[in-house]
Parts: structure tokens; sequence; C-alpha cells
């Protein structure tokens, strides 16, 4: 099981800790805004579960590493990436709070309309903090790889992967609000596709991938991790989806009616449109839902065998995830540590990651 309490985690905490700690001196020395704004991202770090540097740690112990130093910050810096999407993200989406509480566009909207700007304006304001944070968070996440401690064709190595990770997601992203557009109706493979990019490459292909570089492990093997990660990751996307509209946000702390309200082309509503449902379903789509709205959507969702389909759906892509960690050698409870079983999260008894 991935475990971040048995010292790998201590190990990436404090790494993630050095770099925000160094960060917030460099803010100091700038001024009180911009130091404000470095706190916002601080901030931004706390409460995920931290499983993604679990898995950089992880991983490069299972194949036998030695290179724990490098790991921790790899781990952090992985963390850090985390951070600057989920920062951007929440501004592609146009959300203020995040785990129940304001994320950094939200917290310097507030700070703005303390001070006497317009609501506007605050928003204005709130977004630049927002997009201007998280652009700081990724290029803290590629510094702590450059100054990692592995030798030279490692940092290199993990450069490329860090890269590629970037380029997928940011192509993800595009996907998810080109698609959103509602122009065109995507299909399930085109929809899946879009969280494979979203989600598996910096979430998961990318830790795994970076903990068998730091261990020494060949090509095939990266690769190999690589897909693994990929299905890992479309499950875990497919378990947020589900969180996305029955989920409990007070436990999660994320909306559950941001999808819909964005039309968001998940799987759960590629596969609805599909069902006699749909044309009920696709009242509640493009518009804010009170607690009564919700409820009908869910309960068509559920009628329609969409919510069963992604459930079922997420299940065989960790089962293929298994498969490929087990023809490795690797422990597949790398996968059930992550506690991305949609059934579980769907009910709202995950917090969100």
């Amino acid at each position: 099981m991935v475990d971040t309490d048995d010292g790998t985690g201590a190990d990436t905490n404090a790494a993630l800790s050095r770099i925000l700690e160094d960060g917030r001196r460099r803010a100091g020395t700038v001024d009180a805004h911009h130091a404000l704004m470095w706190e916002a991202l601080c901030a931004a770090t706390e409460g995920g579960k931290r499983f993604r540097p679990a898995l950089v740690v992880a991983t490069h112990a299972a194949l036998g590493g030695d290179s724990h130093g490098p790991a921790a910050e790899v781990g952090a810096a992985v963390e850090l990436l985390h951070t600057a999407f989920v920062i951007h993200d929440d501004v592609i989406d146009d959300d203020h709070v995040r785990r129940g509480r304001p994320n950094v566009s939200g917290t310097f909207r507030a700070l703005a309309r303390i001070d006497g700007a317009r609501a506007d304006a605050s928003a204005g304001y709130g977004l630049t903090a927002a997009i201007l944070a998280g652009d700081l968070a990724l290029a803290a996440a590629v510094r702590a790889v450059a100054l990692c401690g592995a030798p030279a064709p490692a940092v290199a190595r993990l450069l490329d992967l860090f890269d590629v990770a970037l380029h997928r997601t940011a192509s993800g992203e595009l996907a998810d609000v080109r698609l959103s557009l509602d122009l065109t109706h995507a299909s399930l493979v085109q929809s899946l596709e879009m969280e494979a990019q979203k989600t598996s490459a910096y979430s998961f292909s990318l830790p795994l991938q970076a903990g068998a570089v730091l261990a020494g492990a060949d090509e095939h093997t990266i690769a190999r991790l690589g897909d693994a990660g990929r299905a890992m990751g479309i499950a875990f996307q497919l378990a947020d989806d589900l969180i996305g509209v029955f989920g409990d946000p007070a436990r999660s702390g994320k909306s559950t009616t941001c999808d819909l309200r964005t039309r968001k082309q998940t799987p759960l509503l590629v596969h609805a449109r599909t069902t006699p449902e749909w044309e009920q379903v696709r009242t509640f789509l493009g518009r804010e839902l009170d607690a009564t709205e919700l409820a009908e959507v869910r309960e068509l969702l559920t009628a329609s065998g969409s919510r069963r389909f992604v459930e079922d759906l997420a299940e065989r892509h960790l089962e293929q995830a298994r498969s490929v960690l087990d023809g490795l050698g690797i422990p597949a409870d790398l996968v059930d540590g992550l506690g991305v079983r949609p059934r579980v999260l769907a009910d709202g008894n995950g917090v969100a990651a």
C-alpha cells in the first residue's frame, strides 16, 4: 500500500517545506503583495493526499533504488506541479473555493473587495493572482528537479518526463474546455483520451516513471510504467467525475455542480447521451443548480445506468494497471493504496487529492 507515513512521506514533506520556505524568503524581498501571493500558493499545497510524491518514492523503492534524497526532492516537485495545475484549473473552471476554503483567486478577490474595489475588478485581480501563483509553482517544480541531486543524465531524463507531462496535461485541459463548447458530441474514446491527457500524464505516469529513472530502471520498464500510469489516471479521473456530481463537497472540497454547469463532456455524460434519460438530463446542463435540481439529475444519471457504467469502467482500468505492475514485479498495492475506487469516492467518503 502506498504509505506516506513510513519515513518516505516525511522526507517528501520536508523537501516540499524547504522549497516553499525558500520561496517565502525570496517573495519577502519583493513586496508585501507578492509575499501574500506566495502564502496563498503555500496554502494551496495543503490538505491533499500527497499520493503523487508517494508514488515516486514507492516506485523507486520497489525497483531497488538507493537515491532516496533525490527521490524525495522529485516527489516534492511532482506535488508542486500538481499545485500549479490545481490553481490554473480553478481559473479555467472559474472556481474560487478549493477543499472547502477560498483558493488563490478567491482569496485575492476577497482582499480586493475589502479594499473597496468593484466586483468585476476584484474578480480580475483574483484571477491574475491565481495565474501568477500557478506560474510560480511550475517554475519551482522544474527548479526542484534540476537541483534534486541525481546524476546529470538522470536529471536530463527527469526533465524530459516533466516536459512531456506538461505538454500532455496542457493538451488535455484545452481539449476539456474545447469539448465543453458543445460544438460537437464527443465519443467515449475522445472523452477518455481527454481524461488520460488531463490526469494520467502528470499524476500517475510521471511519478511512476520518475521513480523508475531514479532507481536506474531500463527504458522498457519506464515505458510500461507509463502504460500503468495511464490506466491508473483514467480510473482516478473517472472517480473524480463521479465525485463531481455525486460527491459531498463538505468532504471532498469539490463542487458537485461545476461539471454540469460547464457542460463537461465526461464519460458520465457521454454515456448518458446514449440513454433515454438524456432529454431530461440535458435540461440541467449549462446553468447553476439548486439542491433539488441536483438531486433530480443525480437520480436520472443513476437510473440511466451511466453512474454504474463509469464505476465499472474505472474498475477495468484499475485491473489493467495491476496487470502491468504485476508483469514488472512491482506490488500491485501501489494501485490499491491510492484510494481511487469509485464506489467509495462517489459516496463522498474520499477527500479530493
